[in-house]
């Protein structure tokens, strides 16, 4: 079910700034099981329970892409990056266009090496490279594009072995449906306490989102369900198929180190496999460290922000379960 479920949530299309398809599909998951508020940024809020504590978990719904500034007169689009892309990854893939009436198809083309006359491997920058979507004028272009429409890589979905996922935007497209099975699974349970479920706009571009939400909450603990990039020198010996990730320091935050021992406590008395990182980039939670304890919890991701992002499915499961157990025991 979390393999399907995963397929869905990974192949809809939702770059930061444009979350409404993304939106729309978590509102036709939970409508049916909890109540829901869209907030004036866009962030989609659940709040479950009742209490004088407080516990927020956010999930980021925007991923990587690209945005189409403008349309050269050969028909072929000009774009600029959003998110972290290695330029490296641009040359020679498929895209989808995503415009107001659908989808275009598009491909960021290659110099073959029979015309390469200057012999250089150096990487392509970005800002020279075009989407060519078949059209031979800028007017035939814009009868199917416009400004401001936006491009994602085409999705492949791969299942490794029966126990691997790998596609693009498992970042953050698996702490959304952590988020969306938990909400399931605590919906019909007496709450002693408030529990805030955000999926979060605009991650990608500088935690805008959770930013907003700041402005509206201050809860007591505050949790980004987000991804963990591994494996090499700088996280250790986080791997795949060990358990969900206490984030403990990264970038944006060196994490509540009580809370992570709190928790720790809890996967533990749950027989919860974890483990404990260090990572580069940011989450949501950091934004809340000035008015509650704060914690990132991850699986790790192998290949972060590429076409071919993968986890450990077992990791997933345990996640959901680990945001559960939080849930009652924090």
């Amino acid at each position: 079910m979390l393999v399907e479920m995963l397929r869905e949530f990974t192949s809809i299309p939702g770059i930061s700034g444009y979350e409404e398809r993304i939106r729309g599909k978590i509102i036709e998951e939970i409508k049916e099981f909890a109540d829901y508020k869209i907030d004036r940024i866009g962030n989609l809020i659940v709040e479950l329970g009742d209490g004088d504590k407080e516990i927020l978990f956010m999930a980021h719904m925007d991923e990587i892409g690209l945005l189409i500034t403008g349309i050269r007169e050969d028909g072929k689009l000009r774009f600029r990056k959003i998110g972290g892309i290695d330029d490296r990854l641009l040359y020679g893939r498929h895209v989808d266009v995503i415009t107001e009436n659908g989808k275009v198809d598009g491909v960021i083309g290659a110099i073959p090496p029979h015309l390469n006359l200057r012999g250089s491997r150096d990487v392509v920058p970005w800002y020279d490279l075009v989407i060519d979507i078949g059209a031979e004028s800028k007017e035939e272009a814009l009868e199917l594009v416009k400004p401001l429409d936006f491009a994602v890589f085409k999705k492949h979905f791969s299942v490794l072995n029966g126990r691997y996922v790998s596609t693009r935007s498992l970042d953050d497209r698996f702490g959304v449906v952590a988020l969306i099975e938990a909400i399931k699974a605590l919906v019909d349970h007496e709450l002693d306490k408030k529990v805030i479920f955000a999926f979060t706009v605009q991650e990608e571009i500088g935690l805008k989102g959770a930013k907003f939400l700041a402005n509206t909450y201050s809860p007591d603990y505050a949790f980004a369900i987000d991804s963990f990039a591994c494996c090499n020198e700088l996280t250790g010996d986080v791997a795949l198929g060990k358990g969900p990730v206490i984030r403990a320091v990264d970038n944006s935050a060196i994490y509540s180190r009580g809370l992570a021992k709190r928790v720790l406590d809890i996967a533990n008395r749950n027989n919860i496999e974890i483990q404990v990182g260090v990572t580069g980039g940011g989450t949501d939670a950091s934004v809340f460290q000035e008015k509650s304890e704060v914690l990132a919890l991850s699986v790790p991701i192998r290949y972060l922000h590429s076409e071919v992002e993968m986890l450990h499915i077992e990791d997933l499961e345990k996640l959901i379960r680990l945001i559960e157990a939080i849930t009652f025991e924090l």
